[in-house]
């Protein structure tokens, strides 16, 4: 069985912003496939299971706030007798433009935390991954903090709602074709909705 675990900061306060745009991604896969979530304690997050891309799926939001990621998503997988090929994280990626994504495999955790997380407790980076591109503050790149716990800027928000639908179908192709092919298709991508300025920064 597979797992597609999005990363983010639970509780209401953090919803709309960067940092859990991996929360997002995957409740929009749970919508998709009619699966409801469940809080699960013993993993210390809320799960769905369903199938997707015609694989039984297992989706995971862990409740264990950002940093601690890996406490929440490794024990799924290794319950389920799967190993780092059977398990998808979807991420935020402050180091990607609003409206890019960019999938692949392995690697290291490039600062962010939930994902080292998740590496450490896995005992590998050999899973896959498919990063949302958040950006960084217009005003202040070097506030990092703030800006990937604070809301997106409204005139964002359907680039970011198109690029969460782009991941859901990368993560898709991943199931369906592969790496390779998911790879060509979605690392040159970029949105459509973006805002004027945003557009001529990706280009």
């Amino acid at each position: 069985m597979n797992v597609i675990a999005g990363l983010g900061n639970p509780g209401a306060e953090y919803a709309n912003t960067p940092h859990s745009i991996g929360f997002e991604a995957v409740d929009a896969i749970a919508r998709g496939i009619g699966a409801a979530w469940k809080p699960v304690p013993s993993f210390k997050g809320d799960l769905a299971t369903g199938v997707f891309a015609g694989k039984n799926v297992i989706l995971v939001k862990p409740t264990t706030f950002m940093n601690l990621s890996g406490n929440s998503v490794a024990p799924v997988v290794k319950y389920h007798n799967g190993s780092a090929s059977d398990l998808i994280v979807i991420l935020d990626d402050i180091n990607l433009p609003v409206g890019k994504i960019r999938v692949r495999k392995g690697g290291s955790s490039g600062g962010h935390h939930g994902l080292e997380s998740v590496i450490d407790q896995m005992g590998t980076p050999d899973f896959y991954r498919i990063r949302i591109g958040v950006g960084r503050d217009e005003k202040d790149a070097k506030d990092v903090v703030g800006h990937v716990l604070g809301k997106f800027d409204a005139r964002l928000r359907p680039a970011v709602d198109e690029a969460i639908a782009a991941a859901v179908q990368a993560a898709e192709t991943l199931e369906t074709n592969g790496l390779e092919i998911a790879m060509n298709r979605y690392n040159g991508w970029t949105a459509t909705k973006l805002p004027a300025a945003a557009g001529k920064e990706n280009e």
